[in-house]
């Protein structure tokens, strides 16, 4: 049985919601650790995704900001910024249902495609502590900076599309 496909369409007013729940998901395992009420927890998952939406926004000014669908129904998000000489994953999320199904694999895929296509390398920050990051080590992706928390990790055109 193949994979239903995989679509993105562009982010609108009428995603937020749905945007906040994908970022909130994956805030669940450190507030899990917290005495909060869930209360709590869902203004400072509010307060904290209004800051980063503003964060990419601002930096980000050309970036493609996507939901991720299959059949139609919105299952996570893709943000990607195209620069002369890179494309810049700036987040690639999917809810916890849906992770661990090839989605996230067969968007990185298509985006090493472009990239190849374009002679561009193909980057993404991720936090040390991020399970997707045995993801992008075994599709390719090298750390070529590290600080603190993140890794700054990116795939060469020129590499082997693995």
């Amino acid at each position: 049985m193949s994979q239903p496909p995989v679509t993105l369409q562009a982010v609108s007013p009428a995603d937020t919601e749905f945007l906040l729940s994908v970022y909130s998901s994956t805030r669940e395992p450190e507030l899990a650790l917290t005495d909060w009420s869930a209360e709590q927890k869902a203004q400072f998952c509010r307060m904290q995704f209004q800051a980063q939406d503003a964060h990419y926004r601002l930096h980000y000014p050309g970036a493609q900001f996507a939901v991720i669908l299959i059949e139609a129904v919105p299952v996570g998000r893709l943000y990607v910024d195209r620069w002369p000489k890179e494309i810049r994953i700036m987040d690639i999320t999917l809810l916890p249902d849906h992770r661990g199904l090839g989605i996230g694999t067969k968007l990185l895929h298509e985006l090493k495609l472009e990239a190849a296509a374009a002679g561009k390398s193909l980057s993404i920050h991720v936090e040390r502590d991020n399970p997707a990051l045995h993801l992008y080590e075994r599709l390719g992706f090298e750390t070529i900076e590290e600080k603190t928390l993140h890794l700054l990790m990116a795939w060469q055109a020129s590499d082997t599309l693995k």
